[in-house]
């Protein structure tokens, strides 16, 4: 018997193009951009310090020793002593545990209370949108941190009240950012088509409306930790944040300002933890920013 006849196939078949899911194209372009991944480098690092800050520490972070007090940075203590004879070193790690702490909580508090202002507003629209961004309008009309010292004045002096200031000043940004992105993802013809099959609105919102509006959410968590943790350190040195002996970095910059000249090293360690903080989420927040919007695709 012969053998059956093959099914000829088209010689110029055109080849099948493999779906990429924009999530794993994001992630392949985020890690083509250098100065990104050492963005995230920096911040792993400060979560990693803040994690086993207890096992990097060497002394406790009140532990005075006062025969050694202002020694400079030495195999003995790497970044000095303070005037109560202090270990910097370990004050400063301790510091990255209050610090991104701060941070992180700030903008989850700002980004679920101004996303959702933002939802409703961009949503329904009308004199329901009108009071919101007249809201976010008066709280924009302030310089952050007048409205931030503003708040702590009212709420007292402390750490809490410090990170529930800069959770406030920072909604306006999420809200006005989510309001924009609803205005356009609510005219999308799915959003429609829901509506027209009877669809309540709070599930158009969270089923539709809020997963297909997380790229600019995302974009502006990562660079507004930045902006909360220096907004944190700028409360801590004017006496409404973190209060002595707490080892936040603010706090330790204004406590050691009359030693510039006598034992510099107590200003910079701390001051260098900031920049580097600051720098490595602002580094992480461009790259995503270059990976997640669809305005920066060739």
């Amino acid at each position: 018997m012969g053998e059956p006849a093959r099914k000829l196939e088209p010689a110029n078949k055109p080849p099948q193009e493999e779906t990429v899911s924009p999530w794993k194209e994001a992630w392949r372009k985020f890690r083509k951009n250098k100065i990104a991944l050492v963005g995230t480098s920096i911040v792993f690092f400060f979560i990693l310090v803040a994690l086993f800050a207890p096992l990097i520490a060497p002394q406790g972070i009140n532990e005075q020793d006062l025969p050694n007090r202002l020694q400079p940075p030495s195999a003995d203590f790497w970044f000095g002593t303070d005037d109560f004879g202090r270990d910097i070193f370990s004050r400063v790690v301790y510091g990255a545990r209050l610090s991104l702490t701060v941070g992180f909580l700030a903008v989850v508090g700002s980004a679920i209370v101004g996303s959702m202002l933002g939802i409703i507003a961009g949503y329904y629209g009308k004199w329901v949108d009108t009071i919101i961004s007249r809201l976010f309008d008066i709280m924009l009309a302030f310089p952050s941190i007048l409205l931030a010292i503003a708040v702590v004045s009212i709420l007292g002096p402390s750490l809490r009240n410090a990170l529930i200031a800069i959770a406030i000043i920072n909604i306006p940004n999420f809200g006005r950012l989510i309001r924009s992105r609803v205005l356009s993802v609510k005219e999308e013809e799915y959003i429609m088509a829901a509506k027209a099959i009877g669809m309540s609105d709070r599930r158009i919102l969270f089923s539709h409306v809020l997963p297909n509006s997380m790229t600019p959410i995302i974009v502006q968590g990562s660079l507004a930790v930045a902006t909360a943790i220096l907004e944190a350190a700028a409360l801590g040195f004017l006496g409404l944040g973190a209060q002595i002996p707490e080892p936040e970095w603010g706090a330790m910059l204004a406590a050691s300002r009359a030693l510039l000249v006598q034992a510099p090293w107590t200003l910079f360690f701390p001051g260098l933890a900031i920049m580097l903080a600051v720098l490595g989420f602002n580094l992480m927040g461009d790259g995503l920013r270059d990976a997640l919007d669809p305005k920066m695709k060739t």
